[in-house]
């Protein structure tokens, strides 16, 4: 558990796990505490989403959707890794967590079990931070090297401030009792691990070796080998050379 970060410290800490960070015009007043009257905090945890669409900076941080005011996240991070802070405050990224599966992250518990509506509920907005991470949800769109980069040092930074652990990353389609299926698709590879699917688990493992590293370290990087160009055109021998010259003055001669 945790008061929530002051934006400044915020800042601070995605900074130093080598985040690139942009500030939302206006993001640091922005929030639903106000107009919810339940404010932000205690927090116990980390949720993770996809935005299920492209160019939703602004979605997420200002306009919301219809049934469902901005901001939408504490944070939008875009395909080339660049985390946009969206509000300081309560956000509405998370809706209703099954007890059982908050209980699960809230006790840092290494297996997480699927949200079982008839064991409770808890707004997860009150006490999550929440990353809306831009892909088109769809399955087939894939997370940059760059953006899961981003999104393991995010979720490490917020861990590393508070002494979590990687358990205390969740997924929406793990704690949502309507049936969310995000984060969702592939991911183009991280470290020396080639393109592979996005799964909650092998997330928090790459959370679980960041945090045992200082935070600006960096994981090893091996990517895909270019593919082969052309074949180079075999150069002509010197006596090929000559040869050839040799019928040119023959041709030109018999002109």
């Amino acid at each position: 558990m945790g008061t929530p970060l002051t934006p400044d410290r915020l800042i601070a800490i995605l900074k130093a796990e080598g985040v690139k960070v942009a500030e939302y015009p206006g993001w640091r007043t922005r929030e639903r505490d106000d107009e919810t009257g339940k404010p932000f905090g205690p927090v116990h945890m980390i949720v993770n989403h996809h935005t299920a669409g492209k160019d939703s900076l602004a979605v997420v941080a200002k306009n919301g959707v219809p049934g469902l005011p901005a901001p939408l996240a504490h944070i939008h991070l875009a395909k080339s890794g660049l985390a946009t802070l969206c509000s300081a405050g309560r956000a509405n990224h998370a809706g209703l967590m099954a007890r059982n599966a908050y209980d699960s992250f809230l006790n840092e518990e290494s297996t997480h079990p699927a949200p079982a509506k008839n064991t409770g509920t808890v707004d997860g907005n009150d006490l999550s931070y929440g990353i809306e991470t831009e892909n088109l949800g769809n399955g087939t769109d894939p997370y940059t090297r760059a953006q899961y980069d981003a999104w393991v040092r995010i979720n490490a930074a917020i861990c590393r401030e508070y002494g979590w652990s990687e358990e205390s990353c969740g997924c929406h389609k793990e704690t949502s009792i309507e049936g969310k299926v995000d984060p969702l698709g592939p991911v183009e590879g991280y470290g020396t691990r080639a393109r592979f699917a996005f799964t909650g688990k092998q997330f928090r493992a790459d959370v679980e070796q960041r945090l045992a590293h200082p935070a600006k370290w960096s994981p090893p990087i091996t990517l895909p080998a270019p593919l082969p160009g052309p074949a180079p055109k075999p150069q002509p021998t010197t006596e090929q050379r000559l040869t050839a010259l040799e019928q040119r003055v023959t041709a030109l001669e018999k002109k």
